[in-house]
């Protein structure tokens, strides 16, 4: 059944209507007829969701508004009432079936309640489902073991956590205490989680609390778009190598980044960056973390972890989301040598390394190379990413395309010279994509860069978008709606 877009006339493509002004225009939504503009149907997909007799949308925002912390949020202007999920597509309480192009915050890798990764938490689960460390229990060995076989060099040695907040708050906690420093280097713009330590560490004011956050400096971001140096990353790093010497004793614990940024907008390092920061770390006696909570495993294509895109080997790797597939489980890994200083004291996390998420974890690495997932990032991902970028050379919106594998960012923007940023615009054609039964995320600090993280199973079976009969040339933004509908929906069968 095709569906209505929302009219929307714009002088020019270098003509934008103010943030402002687009937003109370976006607020008269008039539809077009129905032969006017088609709207792409998802693929064919042999899932039906049982019927949902539970609460309604408004009922459970409701209860949310009355007993849940009023710091949460949601997308969308009519919040989505998620009640099924099967591999890359979501449900509504209707039983209407959505793409999900953001795969809960790149969380999701193998896809929504993929069997083999079901079946071994439910046989987990019916076994015993917590002990604690203290008794064995083969699940979080046999797991640790695994996931060390996918790390480079000497590391090898995993702590089990609940969260990305949790593995890097350990793995700084660990480079401080190795070191014997406390400085820390962290890039701007950077996220690492909104726990003391790594809110420190997050360079993004809105994500920032005003306590106490001592002992971080933030280096100039790589941002190859937006950065001084365009994609010189040897310029960037010399910022770190001055951070050393004039804003520390010459020595520093350690340097946390993300090989790509996830909620900073899907920002790569510009090339060199990494080996150079490195190396100016290292000769100030600091350890090398990386932030691989959203980049790792796989989801960049050509590589398993995302620091490997550089050509680099940390000294601490730290990880959550995809290695759970939507399990509460996040590690950190590093050399023997280094993991040796946290038996000065006693060290110890309840439910980090439960049988029941570890069990769920190996399952998730056994599927990605049952179904090589990592593969498919990068041929699926590659595919629309060059789709995208021809989107950008259509539309003066699209300020830059960006990312790897299936961690793809779409940079929208008013003014492609001075890089306005297109915050109204991105909100209203989120809403619109919804529409057209597709989900995706967004991020960067102006709330302005399509986040495109679907889980890894997206296919390329019929992927290639029908041109559209009809050329609309005053009517830029839902033309872009409908493009990227095209582009997005294409994948899925």
């Amino acid at each position: 059944m095709k569906r209505f877009i929302t009219k929307r006339v714009l002088s020019s493509t270098n003509s934008l209507r103010s943030p402002r002004c687009f937003s109370q225009h976006a607020q008269k939504q008039t539809p077009l007829p129905e032969n006017e503009i088609p709207v792409p149907k998802l693929p064919p997909f042999d899932y039906s969701p049982p019927p949902y007799t539970g609460p309604s949308a408004e009922e459970i925002l409701a209860k949310r508004k009355e007993y849940l912390s009023p710091s949460l949020f949601h997308f969308f202007s009519k919040p989505l009432n998620v009640v099924d999920g099967k591999m890359q597509y979501l449900f509504d309480e209707n039983g209407r079936r959505y793409l999900d192009g953001f795969g809960g915050i790149a969380t999701v890798c193998c896809g929504h309640c993929h069997p083999d990764v079901v079946d071994a938490i439910v046989k987990q689960i019916n076994r015993i489902q917590h002990s604690t460390v203290l008794y064995l229990n083969h699940a979080i060995a046999d797991f640790a073991e695994a996931l060390a076989s996918k790390m480079p060099g000497n590391l090898k040695v995993v702590f089990f956590t609940n969260s990305g907040t949790e593995a890097n708050e350990l793995a700084m906690m660990i480079a401080r205490l190795y070191t014997g420093c406390q400085d820390i280097i962290s890039l701007r713009n950077a996220y690492h989680g909104n726990a003391a330590a790594t809110m420190g560490a997050t360079a993004q004011s809105v994500w920032k609390f005003n306590v106490i956050q001592s002992g971080v400096h933030h280096a100039l971001n790589p941002d190859p778009y937006r950065g001084v140096f365009g994609s010189d990353g040897e310029k960037y790093a010399k910022d770190v190598q001055d951070i050393i010497d004039f804003g520390t004793t010459g020595h520093v614990a350690g340097f946390i980044s993300e090989a790509i940024q996830g909620v900073g907008g899907i920002i790569e390092l510009a090339p060199g960056y990494l080996p150079a920061a490195y190396g100016s770390v290292r000769k100030a006696g600091g350890l090398c973390i990386s932030d691989e909570v959203q980049a790792g495993f796989g989801r960049t294509g050509n590589h398993f972890w995302g620091f490997e895109t550089q050509g680099v080997v940390p000294d601490i790797v730290t990880m959550a989301k995809g290695i759970g597939n939507g399990i509460p489980l996040g590690a950190v890994v590093t050399t023997p040598e280094i993991a040796e200083v946290l038996t000065r004291r006693s060290y110890f996390n309840t439910f980090g390394g439960n049988p029941l998420c570890t069990a769920a974890g190996l399952a998730v690495l056994k599927v990605m190379e049952k179904e090589n997932l990592q593969e498919n990032a990068l041929v699926v991902g590659s595919y629309l990413k060059k789709r995208l970028t021809e989107l950008k050379d259509k539309y003066e919106i699209i300020g830059d395309v960006r990312g790897k594998g299936l961690m793809l960012g779409v940079e929208l923007v008013t003014d492609r010279q001075q890089k306005t940023p297109a915050k109204a615009e991105t909100l209203h054609v989120m809403e619109q994509m919804k529409e057209l039964g597709v989900l995706i995320g967004k991020g960067g600090f102006y709330g302005n860069v399509f986040r495109i993280t679907p889980p890894l199973c997206f296919t390329k079976e019929d992927a290639v978008p029908k041109k559209s009969r009809y050329e609309i040339r005053k009517k830029l933004v839902s033309r872009l709606i409908l493009d990227f509908g095209q582009v997005v929906c294409a994948f899925g069968a």
